[in-house]
């Protein structure tokens, strides 16, 4: 069983937050979710992908208290290998420029989905952990067809849990 709680890896001035979480889900759901602009639009906020290696994605999250162009991301794909992994740059302006990666794994009749969010500032992952936390928890609302929590209510459910969380310094 794995825990719903994501971890931040600090290595220097960088860090990277990771989660990983077993959704009771066909893998090719998960996938949907995470590409499909309706679907992702749903519980990340509205989307444009160009589905492809090289291809473009563009999200404005929806929920935290922020004006649009605070939440306002968009880059490249690195990485698309249907129905296993995708991976993009983050690139949004309260940040800089990340990188934001979902490997999915075929678990019996679920999926076992590891997300990882990397390049970021230790104190933007320190913020950023329980915003993708909730986000997470709005996917597998969306994944379930149940109501999909209010993002700043689950953020405060959620935020005093992270406080000071860290799982170690690499090297």
């Amino acid at each position: 069983m794995t825990s719903r709680a994501g971890t931040i890896i600090r290595d220097g001035e960088t860090a990277t937050i990771r989660f990983e979480r077993r959704l009771p889900y066909p893998i090719e759901s998960v996938w949907a979710a995470l590409t499909d602009p309706e679907q992702r639009g749903r519980w990340l906020g509205p989307t444009m992908i160009d589905p492809r290696l090289g291809g473009r994605i563009e999200t404005v999250a929806e929920g935290p208290p922020a004006p649009a162009q605070h939440r306002s991301i968009a880059g490249r794909i690195l990485a698309w290998d249907p129905p296993r992994l995708l991976e993009h740059e983050w690139h949004q302006s309260i940040i800089g420029e990340t990188v934001v990666r979902y490997e999915l794994e075929a678990d019996g009749d679920g999926t076992l989905l590891r997300f990882s969010h990397s390049r970021l500032s230790q104190r933007n992952a320190d913020g950023f952990i329980p915003g993708t936390h909730t986000y997470l928890d709005r996917l597998e609302a969306l994944l379930g067809d149940a109501p999909l929590p209010v993002w700043t209510q689950r953020y405060a459910e959620v935020q005093p849990g992270y406080g000071g969380r860290w799982s170690g310094r690499a090297g």
